[in-house]
Parts: structure tokens; sequence; C-alpha cells
């Protein structure tokens, strides 16, 4: 397995894997093609601030990916350059699930956000998730709130 950062020729793979991500949660999806080209245009706006990781096994086609969004923290005295990220859209092909890939992918995508500066990495995970990111150092936080739509 190799684990690399993606970059614009990832682009259908990375589309391919979102979309089969999320096939059962969006009703109106056009096509796979479609969504790959507002990917891309949705990724050059938003290059540096939202970075991917993939994972390739013996052949070029990607079989995961883990997503990092890093967000610019409000300066304070003494630290002007704060910066949080946030772990968003890990997904592994069903077949290669168990591996490993997946924690591989999370802890590149954290290891190169507090490489960057990030003093804190989030994650929102599903239940049967909690236990790897757990594994891969996450804790819950009782601190970290949030308010459901209305």
């Amino acid at each position: 397995m190799r684990i690399s950062q993606a970059n614009a020729d990832d682009v259908a793979d990375l589309a391919r894997l979102l979309w089969l991500d999320t096939l059962h949660e969006e009703p109106a999806q056009r096509s796979v093609d479609a969504f790959a080209a507002e990917l891309a245009k949705w990724w050059a706006g938003h290059q540096d601030s939202h970075l991917a990781f993939v994972a390739r096994l013996f052949r070029p086609e990607i079989v995961g990916m883990a997503w990092v969004a890093l967000v610019p923290r409000v300066p304070r005295p003494g630290a002007t350059s704060r910066l949080s990220a946030d772990i968003q859209s890990v997904f592994v092909m069903p077949k290669q699930r168990g591996q490993g890939i997946g924690s591989a992918l999370v802890q590149a995508a954290s290891e190169h956000a507090t490489h960057l500066g990030s003093l804190r990495v989030t994650v929102h995970s599903g239940r049967k998730a909690v236990p790897v990111y757990e594994r891969l150092g996450f804790e819950s936080s009782r601190q970290l709130l949030k308010r459901p739509p209305d």
C-alpha cells in the first residue's frame, strides 16, 4: 500500500470514491462525471485549505481517501499563526476494508496537519468508526459542542 497526497490528476478517482461513499444518501445525483467536474472546480478554489490523501495498492487505482480541512484560528498574543484541522470524508473501498488502509490515511492526514502547525486535529465520526479513531490517539471531548440545524 502506498499513501500519498492527492493532486489535480486524482480528481476523477476522488470523485468516484466520494460518489460511492454517498450513493445511498443523495437521491438526486446526476453522474459521477458531472460530480468530478464540480469537485475539480471546488477543489481549485479550496486547494490551500483542503488536502486529500489517497491509498493505492499495486495498481494506480485509488482504493481509499481521507481529506483534512485546515482552518486558520484567530491570532493570540504570542501566537499569531494558529491552525486547526478536521479530518473529513474518510472512505475505503469495501473490498479493501479491514487492512489498515483507513487508519494509514487518517494517520497521514493528521501528521501532515500537525507538521503544518495545527494545534488541534478533530474528526466527526460515525459510531462504528469511533474505536478506530481512538486507536489512532483521538479522544472524545465533552467541550466540543455542536448546534443542530433548525
